[in-house]
């Protein structure tokens, strides 16, 4: 087997390593909290002290860190990924930064080092099941070399280059932020004009909606919303989304509506909920 390093133990990255190390690799782990390395150093993981020496002891490193500026942290510097990687190492890119961000990842790391940009769609539950879908970008054979690993984590998908990975994940995520919006906002306008909430779910269940709100309407009986996936996390990938958007010349009316009501429910304390939550929100401004 292989030795992979995971760069970033929040939660993905820590079930991520999981898998890893389930599917008999050696896992080398590192993160900026020590101490969430501990569940996994009991497992077998080797906690390396910096990223430089986790980038050397691994095969393959996998980076899973919140947002652009988590990026640049974790490969810059004296100890960072980019000075402990080599001919010999592939970086595979998980997180959902945006394919800007990736261009500067691939001008960081010294000449020659391998690239894969291939970021994943689902939760805490995928990434523990293995079954996420991994948006795969970069050279074919590259692809297919690492293509084992990676469908040990879920269903492969090939989209193109390196930087196609991030640009797949934004478009994936930009229909989450809207679908929410407009299930929320049905919700809403069924509570003003007093349908009952019961029948509103069996309404909406009879609609393209139905699998959401199968899936959500637990949440929104209880008001609990335990975070797979925070509320801020989708604020950060919903202006990543409208920042490509811009970019590319795109015109995204739906999606900028939609990060209001994100940026609305941070703003109402809901920020380190489930991004479900924004639910929560829309229904009672409404």
């Amino acid at each position: 087997m292989t030795t992979i390093a995971v760069v970033g133990l929040g939660a993905m990255g820590s079930p991520i390593a999981g898998r890893l190390l389930d599917a008999g690799h050696d896992v080398v782990v590192w993160n900026r909290t020590p101490e969430k390395a501990k569940p996994l150093a009991d497992r077998g993981a080797i906690v390396a002290d910096t990223l430089a020496e986790a980038a050397r002891r691994a095969d393959a490193v996998i980076l899973m860190v919140a947002d652009p500026h988590a990026l640049r942290d974790v490969t810059e510097g004296p100890d960072g990924i980019a000075s402990g990687v080599d001919r010999s190492t592939t970086v595979i890119q998980m997180s959902t930064v945006g394919p800007d961000a990736v261009s500067w990842l691939a001008s960081a790391l010294p000449g020659g080092t391998a690239l894969l940009d291939s970021p994943v769609l689902g939760s805490v539950g995928e990434a523990e099941s293995g079954s996420l879908k991994v948006f795969a970008s970069g050279p074919p054979e590259l692809i297919e070399r690492w293509n084992p690993l990676l469908s040990t984590l879920g269903s492969v998908i090939h989209v193109g280059p390196v930087g196609a990975g991030s640009v797949a994940k934004l478009v994936a995520n930009s229909t989450l932020f809207g679908v929410l919006g407009v299930f929320g906002e049905a919700m809403a306008l069924a509570e003003a004009m007093g349908l009952p909430r019961d029948v509103a779910f069996e309404v909406l269940a009879a609609t393209p909606l139905e699998a959401q709100v199968e899936r959500r309407r637990p949440m929104i009986e209880s008001g609990e919303y335990p975070p797979r996936f925070t509320l801020s996390l989708a604020l950060k990938d919903a202006d990543l989304v409208l920042e490509a958007a811009k970019a590319a010349g795109a015109d995204l009316r739906l999606q900028r509506a939609a990060r209001t009501w994100l940026e609305e429910a941070e703003r109402a304390g809901w920020g380190d909920r489930d991004y479900a939550a924004v639910l929560a929100h829309i229904i009672e401004s409404g």
